[in-house]
């Protein structure tokens, strides 16, 4: 399963207190107490494991370590060490507690969320002429608290969409090393599936319905996904009897959710071209044409259409090495 919305709290380590302490020798009796270590930080770094975010599926809390307590004898407490969580590139971090939002978009890329405590001084730190035996000290500063909610948005350069069960899983299989399930019933995909057509990430986004951008079915928990992609392939089932009416509830529910999915270049797709008679498809050819030139008849199983498909991609591709 596939984690791409999770809320978490998150613990910085407190700093650790000063010490009280006097010197044993003798003749050498000032102060000794050292300063205690600073608290761990907790921060996010990008990965390219898309499921980086599975280890927060149960693990709702997160806490950098504290920081070691002053110690006798001018030692310092030891300083914690940072913490950094791992979230896929493409996580957009939503702090709850600030109201601010950060996004990874680089591998290796890190935002700091909350910042470690200082840790307090020692008695050591208040000697002075008229205070030759110090007992004051600081306590070490507690670490930042806040909750964060973790949005994935896949970073991919094609984005699929598309009604339920209209091919999209087995065009990904067919030209990628995906494994994505298919079968001929609607919701096959659950969650995004992701293939590389050589330097290109394609994202097969599960079936979107009328209503999707409303919370309708299981489109509201996608639809984030197309926001990412450069370009849309869109997905028209040869077999349906209404495609205009397919192509166009799409359309609709990508602008409901955000009017700049529209503005992405879109190539439309008359999928299963071979579950039906070739007077079938040229009708539905022409009645698409008028709502996007960029169309092309396909099937898994003609190897000439997927070749076409192909061409598109290797100039997506080259376009990409350009800019």
């Amino acid at each position: 399963m596939l984690i791409d919305d999770v809320v978490i709290s998150i613990a910085a380590g407190n700093g650790g207190k000063g010490k009280v302490a006097f010197n044993k020798n003798l003749m050498e009796l000032g102060p000794t107490g050292g300063t205690g270590g600073n608290g761990g930080s907790v921060y996010f770094e990008g990965t390219s494991d898309l499921g980086a975010l599975n280890k927060f599926r149960f693990k709702k809390d997160v806490a950098a370590e504290n920081g070691e307590d002053g110690k006798a004898q001018f030692n310092d407490g030891h300083t914690a060490e940072d913490l950094f969580l791992k979230v896929p590139v493409g996580t957009v971090i939503h702090d709850l507690e600030r109201k601010q939002d950060h996004e990874i978009v680089k591998i290796g890329e890190r935002v700091l969320i909350a910042k470690g405590g200082r840790g307090g001084r020692g008695n050591f730190h208040f000697r002075s002429s008229k205070n030759t035996t110090p007992k004051q000290f600081q306590p070490g500063i507690p670490g930042e608290h806040t909750k964060v909610r973790l949005e994935l948005k896949l970073i991919a350069d094609v984005g699929f969409v598309g009604l339920p069960n209209v091919g999209k899983s087995s065009l990904l299989n067919a030209i990628t090393a995906a494994t994505a399930k298919v079968a001929n019933y609607p919701f096959t995909t659950l969650e995004p599936n992701l293939g590389a057509y050589y330097e290109l990430i394609l994202a097969d986004i599960p079936g979107l319905i009328e209503g999707a951008s409303a919370g309708k079915g299981l489109g509201i928990k996608f639809l984030r996904h197309v926001e990412r992609t450069n370009t849309l392939f869109h997905f028209v089932s040869a077999e349906s009897e209404h495609p205009v009416e397919d192509y166009t509830t799409i359309r609709k529910e990508l602008k409901a959710y955000n009017p700049e999915l529209l503005e992405k270049k879109e190539f439309l797709f008359i999928s299963k071209s071979d579950a039906v008679d070739d007077e079938t498809v040229q009708k539905v050819f022409k009645l698409l044409k008028k709502k996007n030139p960029n169309l092309l008849a396909i099937s898994i199983l003609d190897d000439e259409s997927l070749d076409e498909v192909r061409k598109i991609l290797n100039q997506l591709a080259k376009e990409k090495h350009a800019s």
